[in-house]
């Protein structure tokens, strides 16, 4: 894609990421400019030259906060031009030379939207342990709701919807995650895992008619549209809402990975609850529901029901899908 392309090469040469700009060359395969990496480099160099003059400057005449202050600005400049190794080696020694708890804490962050960004499982995993054991020790109210958010974007990330819409729903509220992502964007998160984990009577409580959420979806019309044609048994919109929806995930780096799946998921739960509600129904009815061919629905029911993933069965003569709902007691 050309116009990602040419967005990617404006931000790499605005702040000179010749690290990224090598790494990105060899995992996307793009030819590499040597004049515009010699540049760029030139450019890095005279840069950490006089971030490392000020950390000198700041151990030779200024105290210890000054210092901290020098040596964090050397990590964020190192972050911010892809240099991950820098960056980490640099931010470290920033930690060890942080005394209070707020600043130390900033560092774990930052640390974590590095892993986030590099989807680095080990280093996100340990520096979300290192920042609860902190904010254990008495960390503030602020940074103790910034944490579930970061908690929440991870669990997203690798698929756990539950945890993460939990983590979500606790601190819509009182957002601030702000270096994260915006607020719209969070509560388009918020919707995406609450509707594949959460039960209709919790749906109902937390995201239907949470006031928060509500005045948000007034700008995000595909979202709101996702989420009440569900809840409101709207299927035929349903299904053509989550096409919208499937376009929105497909775009974000975080759930990309997971679209098959949502999207899979999302189909059996409208069945399911169609179904619920009836011991048998027409398959003309549920084609009509859900705006598809009479064709359609009977490949996907039989696949569902075959995956054990749907309690019905089709009678193919009679054109009917009936229910057939475990017993509780002797389900096994």
């Amino acid at each position: 894609d050309e116009a990602a392309k040419a967005k990617i090469m404006e931000a790499i040469k605005t702040d000179n990421m010749s690290p990224f700009y090598e790494e990105v060359c060899r995992d996307l395969g793009w030819k590499l400019e040597d004049k515009l990496l010699a540049t760029m480099k030139k450019a890095n160099e005279e840069k950490l030259k006089q971030l490392d003059e000020a950390i000198e400057d700041a151990e030779k005449n200024l105290g210890e906060t000054e210092i901290r202050d020098a040596m964090l600005d050397k990590a964020e400049y190192q972050s911010k031009i892809g240099d991950k190794a820098g960056a980490l080696s640099q931010f470290r020694k920033t930690y060890d030379k942080t005394v209070a708890l707020g600043y130390r804490l900033d560092v774990v962050f930052h640390l974590i939207r590095l892993g986030l960004f590099y989807m680095d499982h080990d280093l996100i995993n340990k520096n979300l342990e290192k920042a609860q054991t902190l904010i254990d020790e008495g960390g503030d109210w602020d940074r103790r709701n910034r944490l579930k958010v970061y908690k929440g974007v991870y669990c997203m990330s690798i698929r756990e919807f539950k945890e993460a819409a939990t983590l979500f729903l606790d601190t819509i509220a009182t957002f601030t995650s702000y270096e994260l992502m915006d607020y719209p964007k969070f509560v388009t998160y918020t919707v995406l895992c609450s509707v594949i984990a959460l039960e209709r009577p919790k749906l109902r409580e937390k995201v239907t008619k949470g006031s928060e959420i509500l005045e948000v979806l007034h700008g995000l019309p595909a979202i709101k549209r996702y989420l009440f044609s569900l809840y409101d048994c709207h299927y035929s919109d349903f299904f053509l809402s989550m096409a919208e929806v499937e376009e929105v995930m497909q775009g974000d780096r975080l759930m990309a990975a997971h679209c098959k799946y949502y999207v899979r998921e999302m189909r059996i739960m409208a069945y399911a609850q169609l179904l619920e509600s009836y011991r048998s129904l027409t398959l003309d009815y549920m084609a009509d529901a859900f705006g598809v061919t009479v064709d359609f629905i009977d490949k996907e029911l039989s696949r569902f029901i075959a995956a054990g993933r749907l309690h019905c069965k089709i009678d193919k003569v009679g054109r009917i899908v009936e229910t057939n709902r475990p017993d509780s007691k002797n389900w096994q």
